[in-house]
């Protein structure tokens, strides 16, 4: 739609507004910060534009004519429009100055974190200034629900067994640990599934302590064994996937990783993957938030919105 040549300008409503509320033209260039002639020239500018007579002036100021009442009502109306789209178009320009602070763990920060803020940005290229700038930290699931309750994170993703208590939660993702050997490993030729017991009872290259792939391991254990299940020391403590799977290649032993870290070496067949007979190894992705339910509104909501989006597809 294209308005007519009779259409004033939004600076001459403002003017005539002020005229009309403040019943001068002086009350009106006090209200602007504009001289008196210069309002005067303006609603000179609009009576011609429009064709209309909108004030005339008085002893006691300047008086609306029946024209000019309901301009100034249009005028009114037309101004809190504009009022209202100037503040979300400032609203969407401060979305995009937007930073939030994200902590991971090691298994969401290298595998999903950067798949998800590439499709919120390619998925919404002509809109991606309103999207929030992630400040991203990679650590264990302990240290990231310390970070997110002290505050020094906005929202974290964890692989811990459990909600944490006290959080506000969600679930963005699911994964499967595995169990992984070399190709010349004893394990990659045996007949029959590994039992949970021998699992248990075989020292691993393993995560370090208290990190979510040991503590969602030792849950499903104790799940198949019972809570006085025994688990062996670690063979080896190494503080990445990228380091375990290292080692693994290299032969130092068996490792219980995410399928997500090891996926193309499966696939490839640098690795292989060792059935477990009866052992739940799935587990759910978080998360987590202070507050309620709901995730806190701006930046938080909108990526966790667009990775639930992501997930459901």
């Amino acid at each position: 739609m294209v308005l007519s040549s009779r259409m004033p300008d939004l600076d001459s409503f403002e003017v005539f507004a002020a005229i009309a509320q403040t019943g001068s033209l002086g009350g009106a260039a006090r209200e602007l910060g504009l001289t008196q002639q210069a309002v005067s020239r303006r609603l000179a500018s609009m009576e011609a534009k429009t064709g209309l007579t909108l004030a005339v002036r008085t002893t006691r100021g300047s008086q609306l004519t029946s024209a000019g009442a309901l301009a100034a009502q249009l005028a009114s109306h037309l101004i809190e429009v504009a009022c209202d789209v100037d503040a979300k178009l400032a609203s969407l320009r401060q979305r995009g100055r937007e930073r939030i602070a994200v902590v991971a763990s090691p298994t969401v920060a290298e595998n999903l974190m950067p798949h998800w803020l590439l499709s919120m940005r390619t998925n919404n290229s002509q809109h991606s200034d309103i999207f929030p700038r992630v400040d991203l930290t990679a650590t264990i699931g302990v240290h990231a629900i310390a970070a997110v309750r002290e505050g020094t994170a906005d929202v974290g993703f964890v692989e811990n067994p459990d909600p944490p208590e006290g959080l506000g939660c969600c679930v963005v993702g699911r994964d499967e640990l595995v169990v992984v050997v070399p190709l010349g490993h004893k394990w990659s030729r045996r007949s029959r599934d590994l039992s949970p017991d021998e699992l248990a009872q075989t020292p691993l290259i393993s995560s370090e302590s208290h990190s979510g792939i040991r503590a969602a391991l030792t849950a499903a254990l104790r799940r198949a064994l019972g809570a006085d299940m025994q688990e062996a020391s670690p063979l080896i403590e190494l503080p990445s996937a990228g380091a375990m799977r290292s080692a693994v290649l290299a032969g130092a032993g068996p490792a219980v990783m995410s399928q997500l870290a090891v996926a193309d070496d499966l696939a490839l067949g640098r690795l292989r993957a060792v059935a477990v007979s009866q052992l739940d190894l799935r587990r759910e992705l978080r998360a987590v938030w202070v507050g309620g339910r709901t995730p806190p509104a701006g930046g938080v909501e909108r990526l966790l919105s667009h990775i639930r989006s992501t997930t459901a597809a």
